[in-house]
């Protein structure tokens, strides 16, 4: 029951973000049309190490947040990094029946934001706590008795009240990662087509997908992250703009301006030692390459 549940949540989730990325119907496109499959390595979300108090008590908005279903539905942690110099912090997941259903893996960071100025710090303390909506937390509570999948999809929103439009500047300049959260909370960050379940002799590896994406007219980042041969290998597209809801500071009224959503990643995996004359497939993530594909959401 819960892996059914999770095969829907993700497929509903892809729905939605695809919708929204049409780089990901590109990559889709093309890989059915070359006698193909498609499928994702892993799906990225973005959290608020933070507490809000709510009328349930203090809530830690951070990984530990989208944890809670993570783990309702079977996954556990495999993995933790560190990205000192950004204040974030990630772990993944691993489902273990993940090769028998297909089932993504889990990629879940979190901003520290007391490492943060103060002055912005308190700028997103007060934009969190700002018309919580205790919807979410209250599915949160009710984790191990959900089994709709449009109740689970509602966690991944924004659980705040709508931004001002100084305090999404003002973040952005300290961190686009915390602006980006702020605008949209716990939606998808990206979707990450696998390379290896392709299937398809027309696009072996990661150079020759990228490439025709490219030629498709879809905006790539410009390397590709990892060399030849390494464990995991990663590129992505730009990140898609949309018009986003903020409140204007003179007004009170809310406006709408442009800002980056989200991207569509690619990933290779590979065989590495673990053992002397031993080898097995590549299952984390590495942190200098996360460190770059964190900025393809930078807003200039």
């Amino acid at each position: 029951m819960k892996t059914q549940i999770a095969c829907n949540l993700w497929n509903n989730l892809w729905e939605k973000y695809s919708a929204r990325v049409s780089y990901a119907q590109v990559y889709q496109q093309m890989i059915t049309e070359a006698g193909g499959s498609v499928a994702n390595d892993h799906i990225a979300f973005r959290s608020l190490r933070l507490g809000v108090d709510t009328e349930r008590g203090k809530i830690n908005l951070g990984i530990d947040y989208l944890a809670q279903i993570a783990e309702a539905l079977g996954y556990s942690a495999a993995g933790e990094y560190i990205f000192a110099d950004k204040h974030l912090y990630a772990r993944h997941y691993r489902h273990p029946q993940q090769e028998e259903f297909d089932l993504p893996k889990l990629f879940i960071s979190e901003l520290i934001v007391e490492e943060l100025p103060d002055a912005i710090a308190q700028l997103i303390y007060r934009t969190v706590n700002s018309n919580f909506d205790l919807n979410s937390a209250t599915y949160l509570s009710n984790i191990e008795s959900l089994t709709q999948v449009d109740q689970l999809q509602n966690i991944f929103t924004r659980p705040w009240g709508t931004p001002f439009k100084s305090v999404i500047e003002q973040v952005n300049k300290v961190t686009q990662y915390g602006a980006w959260v702020l605008l949209h909370g716990y939606a998808v960050n990206h979707f990450t087509g696998y390379i290896n379940r392709q299937n398809t002799p027309i696009y072996p590896d990661i150079e020759s997908t990228a490439r025709e994406l490219s030629q498709r007219g879809v905006p790539m980042k410009a390397e590709i992250e990892g060399s030849r041969g390494s464990g995991l290998r990663q590129t992505a597209t730009q990140a898609v703009t949309e018009n986003v809801t903020v409140i204007d500071d003179i007004s009170g009224e809310k406006i709408s301006i442009p800002w980056t959503y989200a991207y569509y990643e690619i990933a290779e995996r590979n065989e590495v030692e673990i053992a002397p004359g031993k080898k097995a497939l590549f299952e984390g993530f590495l942190g200098s390459q996360a460190t770059n594909l964190f900025e393809m959401t930078r807003k200039v």
